[in-house]
């Protein structure tokens, strides 16, 4: 990110080739259409670009971030068109399929609850971590993490399966204390 921050063209693009089916995936299960879910995207590495001089290694891994930010942008624009669309008072089919696709952040609403699942989600092993951010916020299939990790799928599976366990662990030892 230091590098972006100084503009260097190799590692914007690098950061892109590294981030961008992640962001992607997220930004296409969110937006209502294809064209706003490229606008999406094209947006959120434009704030990640303005915003690299922020990033700090101390307080999250890289991913951790890119998917914060990612985040914050899409249900910011969900937000703002569902605003306009109160405002023009657009047909009730195109304000349900907005407020759906609002809904769909589910439990996630709160930035605060968020980031505090990240922070549990990064004392996991690499693994177990990998598997966690890429199934449930980069919305990949097992099958395809296991592809692209190449690790069989049982590992996958195990690793997901741990990683539950231990955060549901952490969970419910945070709210008993």
């Amino acid at each position: 990110m230091s590098r972006v921050a100084q503009d260097e063209e190799a590692a914007i693009e690098e950061l892109y080739d590294r981030f961008g089916s992640l962001v992607y995936r997220m930004a296409y299960q969110t937006m209502p259409t294809r064209a706003d879910t490229d606008d999406a995207v094209q947006e959120i590495f434009v704030r990640l670009w303005r915003t690299s001089h922020r990033y700090d290694t101390t307080r999250a891994a890289l991913v951790t971030w890119v998917m914060l930010i990612t985040r914050r942008h899409l249900v910011d624009r969900l937000r703002r068109a569902q605003a306009r669309v109160r405002a023009s008072s657009m047909n009730d089919d195109t304000l349900s399929k907005q407020t759906e696709s609002v809904e769909d952040l589910g439990g996630l609403e709160h930035d605060e609850r968020f980031a505090h699942l990240i922070e549990r989600i990064e004392d996991l092993p690499e693994l177990q971590k990998t598997v966690i951010i890429r199934a449930y916020l980069g919305g990949q299939t097992l099958r395809q993490i296991s592809q692209e990790l190449s690790t069989p799928i049982g590992t996958v599976k195990s690793a997901l399966s741990r990683a539950l366990a231990r955060l549901r662990e952490r969970v419910g030892e945070e709210t008993i204390i």
